[in-house]
């Protein structure tokens, strides 16, 4: 099981803020919760209130960490809802300004606090749900403007065979554990209901990418990278977070994905009215066809199906921090197939 984020020494800090002007001194440093791939703090100063990132990946992805850090002040240039980045000093006399700093060959970003909340779809209205979807297809709009032309990526689909291979290897280390619980009966359930469903829609692999249906998308667009504003009666998103998976992907994937997310109901359906509301506007605001959407919702449905990252977590790696998320998750996939044709409409009517 992965360990929470652990608190930082007094020393790390005082190495980290030196590499700052006008930062302040550290009064307090406390763990917030943290995502899947990176750790962060609350960092309290004489100054001020900064949120305090510790990107896992180490110095060597320093060039693509602050690559990512240009972007999105473009972003926020074109006034997109994103928290800036507060630049390191000089390494040294003429040298371009740091927006990374390293500490014990751990890479340390600093950001301005924002005061938010993080808000799932069942607390969204409909007509929040539609502000949702024009904002990521604002976000997808001027990424294209902010950011060189993307390069053509080639984007196959998942090869049934090799998941079958998957499904068995699963299964073969959950008959293998000598106390099983509830999740590992679930697990299995599951696994060996999937293998059936794959069966069932082998030839239903969806195409290559058209490359005028890719571009430069957030990479991670959910709840928790999303924050709105603490008070008031229509509460409006005030940052996008977490820009670490910034790249070339199809579009409309993310939007699919990302409403998959937002719109999904404990018990593994969506809400399709909020879904609807959300796609019309991410259409309009990123200029997508319905045939985009089509073939988005073909491909997410087809990733899904072929998809176990969650248990890949538990059984491989040991890993239990995604176990709560897959029971709906898992439950999902089922209702998507027997529901295809409603999710499709929803996104593109």
């Amino acid at each position: 099981m992965q360990p929470s984020s652990p608190a930082l020494t007094e020393g790390t800090l005082h190495t980290l803020l030196r590499q700052y002007d006008g930062v302040g001194e550290p009064l307090s440093c406390t763990p917030v919760s943290h995502g899947l791939l990176n750790r962060g703090y609350r960092l309290t100063t004489t100054r001020g209130c900064y949120f305090l990132k510790h990107h896992l990946d180490g110095p060597g992805s320093l060039g693509r960490i602050e690559r990512q850090h240009r972007a999105t002040a473009r972003l926020a240039a074109l006034g997109l809802p994103v928290v800036p980045v507060v630049p390191a000093v000089r390494a040294a006399t003429g040298a371009r300004v740091r927006t990374v700093a390293v500490a014990g060959r751990r890479c340390f970003a600093l950001h301005p606090w924002i005061e938010g909340t993080h808000r799932h779809g069942s607390e969204l209205t409909v007509a929040q749900s539609q502000v949702l979807g024009a904002l990521l297809g604002r976000v997808h709009v001027r990424l294209a403007r902010a950011l060189p032309r993307a390069p053509h990526t080639s984007h196959e689909s998942a090869d049934p065979a090799a998941t079958y291979d998957e499904i068995g290897a699963l299964l073969e280390r959950i008959r293998a554990r000598g106390r099983r619980d509830s999740f590992d009966e679930l697990a299995e359930h599951r696994l060996t209901e999937r293998r059936e469903l794959l069966r069932r829609y082998a030839d239903q692999r969806p195409a290559a990418v058209p490359a005028r249906f890719t571009g430069w998308v957030h990479g991670d667009f959910h709840p928790l990278n999303l924050l709105y504003a603490p008070t008031g009666r229509s509460p409006r998103p005030v940052a996008i977070l977490d820009w670490d998976r910034l790249g070339v992907h199809p579009r409309a994937e993310e939007a699919v994905r990302g409403a998959a997310i937002f719109f999904l109901r404990p018990g593994g359906t969506l809400d399709l009215r909020k879904v609807r509301a959300f796609a019309r506007a991410y259409r309009g605001g990123a200029g997508a066809s319905r045939e985009e959407l089509a073939a988005a919702v073909h491909r997410v449905w087809w990733e899904r199906l072929n998809d176990f990252w969650m248990l890949r977590w538990r059984y491989q790696l040991r890993d239990v921090r995604a176990d709560p998320q897959f029971p709906a998750a898992a439950a999902l996939v089922v209702w998507w197939s027997g529901h295809y044709e409603a999710v499709r409409a929803a996104f593109c009517d």
